[in-house]
């Protein structure tokens, strides 16, 4: 297939470590990110001396005002080598929405193209004290004038347009949403590091939640939190030698520039346009289509993502999203059913972008799942942020 990925398969996810997820930490994120990498590092069967390359994606993700300090409220690449008294040849930084799949091309890079060996992969997360997306502008100028002053501010009021165009266009409701949120606290609920371990939600919880910026209610938005995760990549050949199955990557996609609107403006047209545009591109360079991937795992930081992603990736007809979810078609209890957030997702784990979907297509395909392992699955899918400003990543569990 022309434009399939050159590295195909021949790079591979051997280790990780995950930390607890709790709204706020009782130490620095610095700190908490040291000791995650550690564990990573050890997980993989290898020593702190031997990883000679760190990647992350460190955008601090709140549109609010407050300060950013690393090794406090976020983490580079640089620092956390430094703090792990780390020489690496390689060190980097993806900038820019759909950082965790980005973050994965740069790190695939690095070992194919042999500019390191072995590559850390991490990603910290900070909550910070006081409200998230509070607006701190006293005045505005550029294109944000035409939005700001008027409330149009934040990733709320950007998802609640495409969403109540969504609803009002295929005759949609808010108790079809109810389904997304209560399959993603299911299996959120089950996972000992997640913030909502052992809270799984009803269907009347999230009906009766406050409403933010309708239709988004406050448990359509993925809480924010504290966390840390870290992956350690390395070629095929040395995966072999290494304590666990390797888990490799195929390939990947980051979406097309959107069209220039206004700030925030995202009608649903042009978020199914790029999505179906990213797709294509993702298809493409992993080398196979959305029939061969068992394990799905759509983006979910707010809740209409899932029916964007589902319908942009093909895994449903656009338009029948909201009736396939509430049909039980992601129930990851359901061996007929698409699995698309059986680990969790980030509103079932908290904001730890798209780390959830990441971190489930690892344990399952190299069987490190326990409880909740499935059998029989060789390809996995990991969205991250919007179809049309986000990525995804392809992966497999048979090597080249």
């Amino acid at each position: 297939m022309s434009g399939t990925f050159a590295a195909r398969n021949r790079v591979a996810v051997v280790g990780y470590a995950h930390s607890q997820v709790q709204r706020h930490a009782d130490r620095p994120l610095g700190s908490l990110a040291v000791d995650t990498a550690r564990a990573a590092i050890a997980d993989a069967g290898l020593e702190p001396t031997a990883v000679d390359g760190f990647v992350t994606a460190a955008l601090f993700p709140t549109a609010g005002s407050h300060t950013v300090q690393d090794g406090v409220s976020t983490v580079s690449a640089n620092w956390l080598a430094e703090h792990l008294g780390a020489d690496p040849r390689y060190t980097a930084g993806f900038q820019g929405v759909g950082q965790i799949p980005g973050a994965v091309g740069l790190a695939v890079n690095a070992v194919a193209s042999g500019a390191a060996d072995h590559v850390l992969l991490h990603r910290a997360l900070h909550n910070p004290r006081g409200s998230y997306h509070s607006n701190p502008m006293t005045q505005v100028a550029g294109p944000q004038q035409w939005t700001a002053p008027q409330g149009y501010f934040g990733p709320l009021s950007a998802i609640a347009l495409p969403y109540n165009e969504y609803l009002q266009r295929y005759g949609a409701s808010r108790e079809a949403m109810a389904a997304v949120l209560v399959e993603a606290r299911k299996n959120g609920a089950r996972i000992p590091w997640s913030y909502w371990h052992g809270r799984p939600l009803t269907a009347e919880d999230y009906l009766a939640a406050p409403m933010i910026s309708d239709p988004v209610c406050r448990l359509d938005c993925d809480i924010p939190v504290d966390g840390v995760a870290a992956f350690v990549l390395t070629s095929a050949e040395r995966a072999r030698d290494l304590p666990h199955r390797p888990v490799y990557v195929s390939g990947y996609a980051s979406s097309p520039p959107p069209p220039r609107r206004l700030p925030l403006h995202w009608p649903l047209d042009d978020i199914m346009a790029g999505g179906a545009a990213t797709a294509r591109r993702l298809w493409r360079h992993a080398g196979v289509g959305p029939d061969e991937i068992d394990l799905p795992q759509v983006y979910d930081g707010l809740s209409p993502f899932v029916w964007f992603w589902l319908e942009a990736l093909g895994l449903c007809p656009e338009g029948e999203a909201h009736r396939f979810v509430q049909d039980g078609g992601i129930d990851g209890d359901d061996p007929k059913a698409i699995p698309a957030l059986s680990g969790g997702g980030a509103l079932g784990n908290g904001r730890m972008h798209g780390i959830p979907q990441m971190l489930e297509c690892y344990l399952q395909l190299s069987g490190r799942a326990g409880d909740r392992r499935r059998e029989g699955l060789t390809t996995a899918l990991a969205c991250h942020s919007s179809p049309h400003f986000g990525g995804a990543v392809v992966y497999s569990n048979e090597p080249f």
